[in-house]
């Protein structure tokens, strides 16, 4: 699935950096399979590996394609690139080159990460879909028919138990299209045991829930690609909690959001509608006429808001500088 967006220029204009630190020897392309903060794991066409040093603040991440020549590292260009905002404001880039985004969802997961993943997702050029782990559950049966109803319309919706390994088939066929994708959920949904299914030579390491919070722990620290036996690459990163929207116009907010799509070409009598309170709004109206459920409207309403304060907040950045 691919959004053609004005964000879209935004991703493809990723700057080459500059080199890391000298050396000497022949260029080698190559792929960044690892990130261990000052050094970073490089993989050659040849199937040779090498660590290669890099700055802490390098801005380097798992998916990047690089030339290393001796100890000069150079990134390529970037295709996509994908990004979130943490709570606290701070934009953080989770991996680049990726086609795919997996949402991976359980019980207990935050209200509203669902869709501001697959808004990010679409924002980058990705294609989104969610994996309800965990379905051995009993609990887990009334969210699986909750996001089937949301978002069977919109994403591909995988249903599994990565803990007893069934359920996978579908995923696993759809992983081994050629994709490279990543995980992303809250600390807890069961990643690790999704990635440790996918590819069992890594054996990563699986965590223990808190009983207080009922919410897991950080078993991934490092941010690591693996490569699929049917097919297709997988990176791992570590848990978070927060997936705000980054680089998304008030204006696109709507063409992205799923479920709305399901409607077609949104013509409103304003072109620049938000789809709050504006008079000839197509939204609006699909909601009186209860075509858009109303639950789903408050969340794009909420979504909306999050994005009006964080463009209200870059503009009175750039006042001050």
């Amino acid at each position: 699935m691919k959004s053609a967006t004005s964000s879209s220029s935004r991703q493809k204009a990723a700057p080459i950096t500059k080199p890391d630190s000298p050396g000497a020897g022949p260029a080698c392309s190559g792929l960044i399979t690892a990130h261990h903060g000052v050094e970073v794991e490089v993989a050659f066409a040849t199937g040779k590996r090498r660590m290669v040093r890099v700055k802490r603040s390098s801005g380097h991440v798992v998916g990047d394609e690089v030339e290393v020549t001796g100890e000069i590292l150079l990134r390529l260009p970037r295709r996509t690139e994908l990004r979130r905002r943490d709570g606290r404001g701070g934009i953080h880039l989770v991996a680049a080159n990726l086609d795919v985004l997996g949402i991976v969802v359980a019980p207990n997961s935050q209200s509203g990460f669902i869709d501001r993943a697959i808004v990010a997702a679409r924002v980058a050029e990705l294609a989104p879909f969610v994996v309800v782990n965990k379905c051995d559950l009993d609990d887990t049966a009334p969210l699986l028919a909750d996001l089937s109803r949301i978002y069977s319309g919109s994403v591909p919706v995988f249903a599994l138990s990565a803990k007893n390994r069934t359920g996978l088939e579908p995923l696993v066929a759809y992983l081994s299209q050629g994709h490279r994708g990543v995980f992303v959920g809250a600390s807890g949904v069961g990643k690790s045991s999704l990635l440790n299914a996918l590819c069992p030579a890594i054996d990563l390491r699986v965590g223990k829930l808190s009983e207080q919070s009922g919410l897991g722990r950080h078993t991934t620290t490092v941010s690591t690609l693996h490569s699929l036996a049917g097919g297709g690459e997988l990176v791992d990163t570590p848990g978070f909690r927060d997936f705000g929207l980054v680089d998304i116009l008030t204006g696109e907010l709507a063409g992205h959001f799923p479920g709305f799509e399901e409607h077609g070409a949104l013509r409103c009598h304003f072109r620049d509608c938000r789809h709050r309170t504006e008079p000839g709004c197509s939204v609006i109206r699909l909601v009186e006429q209860e075509l858009i459920p109303a639950d789903r409207y408050a969340v794009y309403l909420e979504l909306l808001g999050e994005v009006e304060s964080d463009q209200s907040e870059a503009r009175s950045r750039g006042w001050k500088n």
